[in-house]
């Protein structure tokens, strides 16, 4: 195997996986029937100057199916974290007692959990593009590879083992899907 070809492989499946991991990540962002801390831990909040992350600032905890704490490490940066979750857009209201911030999650509706069930599949499918982008760019560097020292025959060996990974990225994406696409609809 053509050590070219082996790169232009190894990359692609190396952006493939980040496209898996970055899914995954966005996944666990998306509300289910009970808390997680996934769903508040990227909410970028301005201390000290800076905008950072609240799992950067807070420990993050669901002691309870539909409670989320956020115990915040420097208090006096209660009223920041408080509001940068108000801000956050994820539809969530925060109560601060002066020492822990606790968030109370509602009941999810049928309608909501339709709705949630439709943006992971939006995200999903976002993802299934990307990994397809790079499928078509793997296989544009691999033609590029003809005459050089590699054969037709060997350039297409090596766009089926790119399809492959394709294939199985695909699936992984799929099977995020309906693990998710269940957590959501159990009640």
């Amino acid at each position: 195997m053509s050590d070219e070809a082996n790169k232009i492989i190894g990359d692609a499946k190396s952006r493939m996986q980040k496209s898996l991991d970055d899914l995954g990540h966005q996944m666990a962002q998306i509300r289910s029937g009970r808390a997680t801390p996934s769903l508040v831990e990227d909410i970028r909040v301005e201390v000290y100057g800076q905008h950072m992350p609240l799992n950067q600032v807070a420990s993050i905890a669901a002691p309870e199916a539909r409670l989320i704490t956020i115990d915040v490490w420097d208090k006096s940066q209660l009223q920041a974290v408080e509001k940068a979750i108000q801000k956050s857009g994820k539809n969530i209201n925060p109560s601060n007692d002066g020492i822990l911030i606790r968030i109370n999650l509602a009941e999810m509706s049928g309608e909501t959990r339709k709705e949630m069930v439709k943006l992971a599949k939006s995200k999903v499918e976002d993802h299934k593009v990307a990994i397809r982008n790079i499928r078509r760019d793997a296989n544009d560097a691999l033609k590029k590879l003809k005459g050089s020292s590699v054969s037709e025959d060997q350039i297409k060996g090596f766009s089926d083992t790119v399809q492959k990974h394709t294939d199985d990225f695909i699936k992984k994406m799929d099977d995020l899907f309906a693990a998710k696409e269940k957590d959501i609809m159990t009640v």
